[in-house]
């Protein structure tokens, strides 16, 4: 029955269309995207190896059961594990979205389009052991760069998160696509694939606020990956697609899940998104956050200057944007790290206090600290129109914020101004060498010494970098 029907002479919508034929077709040449997909490749692998000193995140890795390895299975990134294809991308895609600290895209949609490195990676490195086609880190970045221009221009005009749906929706329809192509599925085939990913029931944004931020949201891209590695196999297996699964009426996305609406787009895949991303580099923040969490730094060098604390400050005032105070303006009890990283309020309390934002001071023992909600209750939010256009403009993509204390004894420090982030493209000369700083730090975590210079003095060298097959690469991460 499903072989007749997925014969149909129906058309697939047309935003389907376009993404399978930009994953099939389209020529990255593109030396900046390349550029940046080879520093984005180091950071989000970075991030994973960060993630594994945290046991929250490594009670949830490794096989679905004990003792389920595959052989010439994927390799996971500083761990001995072994695994299929799509616990490989759970396990891969959780590891480099756990902490926050991978790069993200802001527009009308929020998200980390570097998640999706979790399902490449498994998928090239499997391929790479079990048949003849040979990946190497040239193509992973290639797949990077689709995957990201996907998810990215879909988030650029529709927001998601507005009608209440998680952002990982993206990821997982954008790495649905490029593993299709990198499993050589036919253009029938990988419409099908893309079509079932949107078909799928959608992750709610609840687990991302109050009352149930959780951890979840440190796995959702785990789980986005390995169900689009799922969906690709399926689709192999010639199982029909659903070609008006956005735009049918009643039953389709649109009606479903979209209020009705089709989607906007504000120009064609090509390779903007990954030009453009945005490198957390400086703090594991959410990014609304970032320039907030910079201004308090330079205003606690201030306060100590001029020899106040915490305890001297009557008022924090943060002139901000509007997904800013949409997404992290949060008063109240914050129960766990995944509440703590997103409340602008705790992330800059903890730099004024203490002079630091790491991933560690969202952990229960430093939130104990009274100080912090005590200072989160001064600190308010005020939306800057400006701000907000100047958020939403593709020239500019600004994230700013600008923090003002005011003291008990009337006086006044600030307004400290940071409209770019370390890690925004206007700030990308800056940003890349602490980027590198970053990774060199995370392999250090990981890896004795010989092999952390090791991995660091391949992952440096770009042209012998792309050359190198993927399971030796993965090879060389794996303990």
């Amino acid at each position: 029955m499903s072989s007749n029907i997925s014969k149909s002479n129906q058309p697939y919508d047309q935003e389907i269309i376009d993404i399978v034929d930009y994953v099939l077709n389209f020529e990255i040449t593109s030396p900046l995207a390349y550029e940046t997909a080879w520093n984005c490749f180091m950071d989000t692998l970075g991030c994973g190896l960060e993630a594994l000193e945290y046991e929250a995140c490594t009670k949830l890795l490794g096989p679905v059961v004990e003792g389920a390895n595959l052989e010439n299975g994927v390799k996971v990134p500083g761990t001995n594990y072994v695994l299929d294809p799509v616990q490989g991308a759970f396990n891969i895609g959780a590891m480099i979205r756990w902490l926050d600290f991978n790069d993200t895209w802001l527009a009308a949609e929020w998200g980390h389009p570097s998640d999706n490195l979790g399902a490449i990676l498994a998928t090239a490195d499997w391929l790479t052991r079990t048949t003849d086609k040979k990946f190497t880190i040239k193509d992973v970045l290639t797949a990077m760069i689709k995957a990201h221009e996907i998810q990215g221009c879909i988030a650029l005009e529709n927001s998601f998160n507005k009608v209440g749906l998680d952002h990982v929706l993206l990821v997982k329809v954008a790495s649905t696509a490029v593993v299709s192509q990198m499993m050589d599925l036919t253009r029938e085939q990988t419409l099908a694939a893309v079509s079932l990913a949107w078909v799928d029931g959608q992750s709610l944004r609840t687990y991302r606020h109050f009352p149930n931020a959780g951890s979840r949201k440190s796995w959702a891209a785990g789980d986005a990956t390995s169900r689009a590695v799922r969906l690709a196999l399926i689709a192999k297996t010639g199982e029909m697609g659903y070609p008006s699964a956005l735009t049918a009426k009643t039953w389709g996305f649109y009606d479903v899940s979209f209020k009705g609406n089709a989607f906007k787009f504000q120009r064609p895949y090509g390779t903007y998104v990954m030009e453009n991303i945005l490198f957390k580099i400086s703090f594991p923040a959410e990014f609304h956050s970032q320039t907030a969490v910079e201004a308090a730094m330079t205003l606690h060098s201030a306060m100590l200057a001029a020899g106040k604390t915490q305890a001297d400050i009557k008022k924090v005032t943060i002139r901000t944007h509007e997904a800013c105070i949409r997404i992290i303006d949060k008063k109240g009890p914050l129960n766990n790290p995944a509440d703590r990283d997103h409340c602008i309020q705790y992330m800059v309390a903890v730099p004024l206090i203490f002079g630091r934002l790491t991933a560690r001071d969202y952990e229960d023992n430093i939130a104990a600290d009274p100080r912090i909600d005590e200072l989160r209750e001064k600190i308010i939010c005020v939306e800057d129109s400006k701000f907000t256009t100047d958020y939403h403009d593709p020239e500019k993509r600004s994230i700013a914020n600008a923090l003002t204390i005011e003291f008990n004894d009337g006086s006044i420090v600030g307004e400290e101004v940071v409209e770019y982030p370390i890690g925004h493209a206007r700030r990308r000369t800056a940003g890349i060498p602490l980027l590198i700083e970053k990774y060199r730090t995370n392999l250090a975590r990981i890896y004795d010494v010989p092999t952390a210079e090791k991995i660091l003095s391949l992952s440096m060298d770009y042209e012998r970098l792309i050359a190198t097959p993927v399971d030796e690469f993965m090879d060389l991460m794996a303990l």
